[in-house]
């Protein structure tokens, strides 16, 4: 393989976003890039390619780490990670905060709040979650079929590629911690709106131990992604057994161009969560409040960044009463705006199309201002368009039964009200294709080792192993 490297050159005027490769900090500007949302440039090293890879006939550093050290050193990563004067953390936040659209202080809440997945006990309960036996991970399991037969069966560590999103520091930690547990060699491609935290959380593990068998498996860089010159050379079998994407349609369609046989994809693709409000939200003052409270504490989640962030909410009522929900739900998520710190205004195609909106008296009606303070917009259809960046869209319904057909494959949660009719709607809803039913305003926080994307992702990201030893 060979280096690759932009033929652009850097300025002064842009930040600096090092590498980590193989439990090395690789520092250099001989690439400039520019982040998605804002258009900043920043600086990274070269790529070279040989040493993002770790080779196919090394054993993984951590197969033999047995799964209790690892998780051992995952927790104390996370409380180096939430100490507020961890170096690397503060530098990370400080680079970001000019290449993310989030302000600093929400990206500094993200990224100590997902340092709590760093917990003995939530690490454990995944694992166990996952797997059925979790000793797989440790050792070949024994079996023995009706015949006689006997084998052993091994969760063998896999090769990944990760390809994160850019709207989550979260998810690094998350991801990190995932491919330590499955004592994968791990690749982190970053994004352009998040290129530090990634390099941080790696950065403090080196600290705490430089030669710890987690920090020689991890490696991250940045890529344009797309960039055939790094992808047709590392999307390959004989590198990786899998690549875990993030993001949004085009990231996984451009990798799904590279799979073939031997390299699968394990896709967290793009979703979009709801809300569904039953008539029983309109029985009183007090319960209607409720439900616009709930309904709005969904919606802003992550600031609406997050996929479990509602964007529709689907009410089974007259037009007067969506109305009179409207006017509640607005009013808290103009005060959960104001509180997050997080002014943007809307983009301008979003500001265009919601102010073209609320000249249509008859089939819409428009709550607030595009200016980052909220909005809700009432329809009696959903918009063709999506909303974010504290934007909701209240659709009138007749019948929750109506709103199950605007479900689909790309449906992951529906916060549902009120509580006792979900157990009626649950089937229907996965039939359409939702992942994950929840009580209204409580699409943030999930149990803990459930399915994510309709799926069990340790499970899916180990190499099964099985060794045949013939009828004993």
């Amino acid at each position: 393989m060979s280096t690759m490297e932009s033929t652009t050159v850097a300025t002064d005027h842009t930040v600096s976003a090092p590498f980590f490769l193989r439990g090395e900090l690789v520092e250099g500007a001989e690439a400039t890039h520019r982040s998605r949302d804002l258009g900043v440039r920043f600086t990274t090293p070269r790529l070279d390619l040989d040493r993002a890879v770790y080779p196919r006939h090394e054993v993984p550093p951590l197969l033999n780490v047995p799964l209790t050290e690892i998780i051992d050193f995952l927790v104390e990563t996370g409380v180096r990670l939430r100490d507020p004067d961890n170096p690397f953390v503060v530098d990370c936040i400080d680079r970001m905060s000019s290449t993310h659209v989030l302000p600093r202080a929400v990206l500094a809440r993200q990224v100590s709040g997902a340092a709590e997945y760093l917990d003995r006990r939530m690490l454990m309960a995944t694992v166990e979650q996952n797997f059925p036996d979790p000793r797989a991970l440790d050792e070949w399991i024994p079996k023995r079929d009706f015949t006689g037969r006997r084998s052993f069966v091994r969760a063998f560590a896999p090769r990944l590629v990760h390809v994160l999103p850019g709207n989550s520091p979260g998810v690094a930690v998350k991801s990190i911690a995932q491919g330590a547990m499955v004592k994968a060699v791990n690749l982190f491609k970053m994004s352009s709106s998040d290129p530090f935290t990634t390099v941080a959380i790696l950065r403090t593990m080196a600290d705490i131990d430089p030669q710890h068998p987690i920090v020689a498996s991890m490696s991250a860089a940045y890529w344009r992604g797309g960039d055939e010159t790094v992808e047709r050379v590392l999307y390959r079998p004989q590198y990786f057994d899998k690549i875990v994407a993030w993001g949004g349609g085009d990231a996984i369609d451009n990798v799904i161009r590279y799979l073939g046989p031997g390299l699968q994809l394990v896709s967290f693709d793009p979703k979009t969560s709801i809300s569904m409000v039953g008539r029983e939200a309109f029985d009183t003052d007090q319960t209607l409040r409720t439900a616009a409270e709930l309904a709005a504490d969904d919606v802003m989640v992550l600031n609406q960044e997050a996929c479990v962030a509602s964007r529709f909410v689907f009410v089974e009522a007259d037009t007067d009463a969506a109305d009179r929900f409207c006017e509640l739900l607005h009013a808290r998520i103009v005060a959960l705006a104001a509180a997050s710190g997080d002014i943007r205004p809307l983009a301008a195609d979003l500001r265009e199309q919601i102010d073209t909106l609320a000249m249509l008296d008859d089939e819409f009606r428009v709550w607030g201002h595009t200016d980052g303070s909220g909005v809700v917009i009432r329809s009696d259809e959903p918009v063709d368009f999506h909303p974010i960046t504290k934007t909701a869209n209240v659709v009138r319904v007749e019948s929750l039964e109506a709103a199950t057909r605007y479900v689909n494959v790309a449906t992951q949660t529906v916060g549902f009200y009120p509580f006792d009719r979900m157990d009626a709607y649950r089937d229907q809803l996965a039939s359409g294709g939702a992942q994950r039913i929840v009580h209204l305003g409580e699409a943030g926080p999930s149990t803990i080792g459930n399915p994510h994307d309709a799926m069990y992702p340790l499970h899916r990201f180990v190499h099964w192993m099985v060794h045949e030893d013939g009828a004993q």
